[in-house]
Formats: C-alpha cells, sequence, structure tokens
C-alpha cells in the first residue's frame, strides 16, 4: 500500500471495498443492472447472457463495489455458494413479469438464505423487483409477498421496483444498500 492510500486511510478519505453477490435467475437483469450503476464512460453497449460470472467495480460517495455477477442458468446456480463466504451484501434480481418462474426463484432465494454460509450472518438483501417497464410484470408488493420476504426476520432487506434499461428504481435500492453497509 502507497504512502497516499495510507494516509487516505488515516484521514477516512478512502472508501471502503465491499463485496457485493448479484445473484438471480437468467434472463433477470443483473448484468443490465451493474452495467447501469457504472459511470456512463464505462458501461457496456451490448449486454450478453453471463457465462459462469463476471467482476464488475463502481463506487459510489462513500464506497467502493466489487460485483460479483454470478450467472443464473441452472448448470451454474451451484457457483453461487462458493462466493457466499467473501459477500458483505447481496443484490437479488427478479424478473417480475416472469410469473412461471417467480416459485423457482422463490426455492433459489429459500436455498441462499439456509446456506450456513449466509445463515448466521446479518447481510443486506437488495431485491430489484425488475422489468417493470413490461406489460405482464407484477408489482414489488406482489413480488415480495410471493418470495415470502416477509419471513426474512434476521436480515436488513429491501425491495425495488426497477426498469434496469432506463436506469429506474436503482439509485434507490444502492441508497439503501450503502447505509445499511455503512451503518
Amino acid at each position: 500500500m502507497g504512502l497516499f492510500d495510507k494516509l487516505a486511510g488515516w484521514l477516512g478519505l478512502k472508501k471502503k471495498e465491499v463485496h457485493v453477490l448479484c445473484i438471480g435467475l437468467d434472463n433477470s437483469g443483473k448484468t443490465t443492472i451493474i452495467n447501469k450503476l457504472k459511470p456512463s464512460n464505462a458501461q457496456t453497449q451490448d449486454i450478453v447472457p453471463t457465462i459462469g460470472f463476471s467482476i464488475e467495480k463502481f463506487k459510489t460517495s462513500s464506497l467502493s463495489f466489487t460485483v460479483f455477477d454470478m450467472s443464473g442458468q441452472g448448470r451454474y446456480r451451484n457457483l453461487w455458494e462458493h462466493y457466499y463466504k467473501e459477500g458483505q451484501a447481496i443484490i437479488f434480481v427478479i424478473d417480475s413479469s416472469d410469473k412461471l418462474r417467480m416459485v423457482v426463484a422463490k426455492e433459489e432465494l429459500d436455498t441462499l438464505l439456509n446456506h450456513p454460509d449466509i445463515k448466521h450472518r446479518r447481510l443486506p438483501i437488495l431485491f430489484f423487483a425488475n422489468k417493470m417497464d413490461l406489460r405482464d410484470a407484477i408489482s414489488s408488493v406482489k413480488v415480495s409477498q410471493l418470495l415470502s420476504l416477509e419471513n426474512i426476520k434476521d436480515k436488513p432487506w429491501h425491495i425495488c421496483a426497477s426498469d434496469a434499461l432506463k436506469g429506474e428504481g436503482l439509485q434507490e435500492g444502492v441508497d439503501w444498500l450503502q447505509d445499511q453497509i455503512t451503518q
């Protein structure tokens, strides 16, 4: 670590590094959300499905986020648990227009919450009820009910309606996450 990094750390100017897992079923909009959270000059124009995982970084006023964008395809979901230990927060993305797979999303959420590396930790979980722009989308309140989020008593959680393509609802969610992490 360089002298300036040490000095910035002592003065409280250095941003705290936070590892966040971004998970959800395939095609829910995880990569698009992460892309929109990056500065506009760092955003990718063409989003393609994530194979395995990718690592992205972005900063807010007080935090430096390292986000592990985990593929939601069935064959890759078993990789999620290998990153639970390092995670300090979770972003769980739901396609609010995909009513048929809401049950699968709930099963994956239940598996996550009961995993030994997550179960006894007070990790904040931010839910994005994404794709609110689509005609078939259900409300974030209905998504919350279908996922039984009210049963999560041992972790702070928050759900935001979002439209990742337009960036709507994303800042609200990141602000909440930042507040939870800096407490």
